[in-house]
């Protein structure tokens, strides 16, 4: 009888690839898309470039999956803020996840999404689109949401759910900004508070 065993296939993978993404998710936090190397990536993520090829794909499509990890992540307070049962909470849980998401202990300043869309050459026209349609989602969720408050009458009937929704999104793109630029948690805070303190604002259908 042959007692010899066959080798295994290939060799086992001797990193995490959930660790491994959420390093590559802060790579392009800090340094945007463009920024992103595959050298600093492969670095952080403790992996060759081959192992990266086979395990996420390319570049561009490292950055979707690190994208993903980030919405359902740091900036999972949207899906939140539409669970909310009025439109305060909505606004509130928007802007107080806006905050927090902009200044994690540990993670890099600002939002992921703002940072990898300053891309300029025709290479990241497909991250400009993805990028796009993911804020684009975004803001019909909001839309949808805030369009129920006013049916509901938890909002004036005139409000203009879409444009609320965009006031909220750059309220929370400015909040992002700003710490990028160095603002604190506390300074921010105050900011969306005194947002809050005249909710709702007067967006009407009639301009």
């Amino acid at each position: 009888m042959d007692s010899q065993r066959s080798a295994p296939v290939g060799r086992p993978r001797s990193f995490d690839p959930d660790e491994a993404l959420e390093k590559a998710m802060r790579v392009f936090w800090q340094n945007g898309y463009e920024g992103a190397s595959l050298p600093d990536l492969t670095e952080a993520m403790g992996i060759s470039r081959t192992s990266m090829y086979a395990v996420f794909g390319n570049k561009e499509e490292l950055f979707r999956q690190a994208l993903a990890r980030y919405a359902d992540g740091p900036a999972s307070y949207g899906a939140e803020a539409v669970a909310e049962p009025t439109a305060r909470g909505v606004a509130t849980v928007f802007l107080h996840g806006a905050v927090r998401s902009a200044t994690l202990p540990g993670y890099p300043t600002g939002c992921l999404s703002l940072r990898a869309s300053l891309i300029g050459g025709e290479d990241g026209q497909g991250i400009r689109e993805l990028l796009g349609a993911w804020r684009d989602e975004t803001s019909a969720m909001l839309t949808n949401r805030l369009r129920r408050a006013v049916d509901e009458g938890d909002l004036p009937a005139e409000t203009d759910s879409a444009l609320l929704a965009r006031y909220l999104m750059t309220i929370g793109n400015g909040v992002a900004v700003q710490a990028a630029g160095g603002a604190g948690r506390a300074d921010l805070q105050v900011i969306v508070d005194a947002v809050l303190q005249s909710w709702p604002p007067v967006l009407s259908t009639d301009r």
